[in-house]
C-alpha cells in the first residue's frame, strides 16, 4: 500500500499562521505537518509514501528529502484536493492511504484504518448525542449499518453522523473504480471539488466503511483558533513522539490507547 500526502494548498485561511510558509511545513511542537505525517506512515509499515506539492513545491522538496516521491500539482491555486490526487492517480492502483496534510491525529487512528477489515474505508468522528451539530466547515458524513451512504460539507446537519478526518485507504479494486470516478468528476469540470466529492460517488455504487476515531484525539487545522487549540490541546494528548520511533514503537502493544486518559479534540470552529 502506498500513502499519499495531499500538501499542495498554500493555507491562506491561517492568516499569517504560517508566515511565508505553504500550510504543509507549518510547524507543530518542532515539526512540520507534512514530515509529522510522513514519519506516522513510516511507523504505520508504510514505506512507498508520495507527497503531492503544489505551493512552494520545491521548498516542499527540500524540506521532505529523498525519503517520499513528489507528484506536482502546478494548478494548486486554481485546483482543490481532489485535482491534486487524481495527479497521482499512476500511483494509486496497488492501493494507497491518503492523508490531508493539514490533519494532526493519534498514530493509533492509523492503526486503526489499515488494520480495519474492509478494503475501502475512512476515519469517521462519530458526532455524540451531546455534541452541537456540525457547522458550515465539517466535511460531514451520512452512514448507515456502518457503511458511508453520503459525505459533503452542504449536507443538513441534522442528517450527518459524523465527520471525515480526510484520511482514506482503498484496495486495489476500489483505487480503480475510484480513479475511473475522478476521471469522470475532472471531465464534467470538477477540479476545484474536494476529494470527498469523489468519496461519496465512490460510496453510491461501492461500499465504503466508517472506522470511528473512538474517542482518540485529533484535529484539522484551517484556522489560527485551529492552530492554537492544537498546540494547547490536542498535541499533549498525543502519547506518541514520530521522531524517537518512526518504524514502530510501544504503541503497538495490545491496550496502551486505553491506559492513558484521552479525550477527543473535535476541530470546532470558534467564530
Amino acid at each position: 500500500m502506498r500513502g499519499i500526502i495531499l500538501a499542495a494548498g498554500k493555507g491562506s485561511r491561517l492568516n499569517g499562521t504560517a508566515g511565508e510558509s505553504p500550510k504543509c511545513l507549518v510547524e507543530l511542537g518542532g515539526m512540520t505537518l507534512v514530515e509529522r505525517q510522513i514519519r506516522l506512515l513510516q511507523r504505520a509499515g508504510i514505506r512507498n509514501i508520495t507527497v503531492v506539492a503544489g505551493c512552494q513545491a520545491d521548498r516542499v522538496r527540500r524540506a521532505c528529502g529523498q525519503r517520499v516521491t513528489y507528484v506536482e500539482n502546478a494548478r494548486y491555486a486554481q485546483t482543490n484536493s481532489m485535482y491534486s490526487l487524481w495527479m497521482a492517480r499512476p500511483l494509486l492502483y496497488e492501493g494507497f492511504v491518503v492523508l490531508n496534510c493539514d490533519v494532526v491525529f493519534h498514530p493509533v487512528l492509523l492503526d486503526d484504518l489499515l488494520s480495519a477489515r474492509h478494503d475501502d474505508a475512512l476515519l469517521l468522528a462519530y458526532r455524540e448525542a451531546n455534541q452541537p451539530l456540525f457547522g458550515d466547515e465539517e466535511m460531514k458524513v451520512k452512514v448507515r449499518s456502518g457503511r458511508v451512504v453520503d459525505m459533503s460539507k452542504t449536507m443538513d446537519p441534522a442528517e450527518a453522523d459524523g465527520e471525515n478526518l480526510g484520511i482514506v485507504k482503498f484496495g486495489p479494486a476500489g483505487a480503480a473504480a475510484l480513479v475511473d470516478i475522478m476521471d469522470r468528476l475532472i471531465a464534467e469540470g470538477g477540479m476545484k471539488d474536494w476529494a470527498p466529492r469523489a468519496f461519496a460517488e465512490f460510496a453510491k455504487t461501492g461500499a465504503l466503511h466508517a472506522v470511528g476515531t473512538r474517542g482518540l484525539p485529533w484535529i484539522e487545522i484551517d484556522f489560527p483558533e485551529d492552530y492554537h487549540r492544537a498546540v494547547r490541546e490536542v498535541l499533549p494528548q498525543v502519547d506518541f513522539d514520530p521522531r524517537a520511533c518512526p518504524h514502530g514503537d510501544v504503541l503497538n502493544e495490545p491496550g496502551l490507547a486505553t491506559q492513558h486518559r484521552i479525550h477527543q479534540v473535535r476541530p470546532r470552529r470558534l467564530r
